[in-house]
């Protein structure tokens, strides 16, 4: 891993695969951080340029004062771009970092290449139940938010048949800054693109959905798809964190895709 200055803020990055491969950056869901691509990244660095990292106030990254908006998270991954020397870049963003990547298609669409968006949504409602996220995140009960968050991310087959998988990611949940989580919570809060993503310069994206998905029911990806003429749409055999609980088939569809 590299703490690498991007912008204003210090990062916490890593890099796999050849430099002068095409570009492929992974951005991680809210309360995780660059780990949840281990099944993923390696694969994809065979033939991709692989650059995950830390979003704001997550992981090893910089937990600057929030609020956050979507601005501030996708003008991190322009200002890492530039650190990077690398002047465009596939996307691939699950549920928040979802998020980011159509951020990035309306305000920086000269910098990408194709686009996945993994779990995700234009719009997620309820900023009651965000507010209450960032009440519990700012009032010492992170641990509390990871027992029931994972238990959104993964189906209880999953569970019930991979208890270390199910132990790490809960583990990764509970040790996110919660200062971090609660400032993203805002960000996702207050993000409504339904209406700018239609607009945005057309672009090669794969929506992927999750079966099983509770947090972003496979009608919300399935409407985003709808949105952006010539996107495609995968469904996937999982819940929330379908990089990791079907890993092959993301992994598939997303080499499909960008091949």
């Amino acid at each position: 891993m590299t703490k690498m200055k991007a912008g204003a803020l210090t990062l916490n990055v890593v890099t796999e695969g050849a430099r002068q491969a095409p570009a492929v950056i992974l951005g991680h869901p809210l309360g995780a951080d660059l780990s949840v691509w281990d099944d993923v990244a390696p694969t994809l660095a065979r033939k991709f340029f692989v650059v995950h990292f830390d979003a704001r106030g997550h992981g090893g990254s910089d937990v600057p004062p929030g609020p956050y908006a979507l601005s501030d998270l996708g003008g991190d991954v322009v200002a890492l771009m530039d650190a990077l020397g690398l002047a465009r870049a596939h996307f691939v963003g699950l549920s928040m970092s979802g998020a980011v990547g159509q951020w990035l298609m309306i305000h920086a669409p000269e910098r990408l290449d194709k686009i996945v968006l993994a779990n995700t949504a234009a719009y997620f409602p309820g900023p009651e139940a965000w507010n209450a996220r960032i009440r519990a995140a700012r009032g010492g009960q992170m641990a509390d938010l990871a027992v029931l968050v994972v238990q959104r991310w993964l189906t209880p087959a999953f569970r019930a048949g991979n208890p270390e998988k199910f132990a790490q990611v809960e583990r990764l949940l509970r040790a996110s800054p919660p200062l971090g989580y609660a400032a993203c919570c805002a960000a996702l809060r207050d993000a409504d693109l339904r209406d700018a993503i239609r607009a945005a310069p057309p672009r090669p994206v794969l929506a992927i959905v999750g079966e099983s998905d509770a947090s972003t029911p496979p009608a919300l990806g399935a409407a985003l798809a709808g949105a952006l003429p010539g996107s495609r749409l995968a469904r996937l055999p999982a819940a929330h964190l379908s990089c990791v609980e079907a890993a092959q088939g993301f992994l598939a569809e997303v080499e499909k895709f960008l091949d």
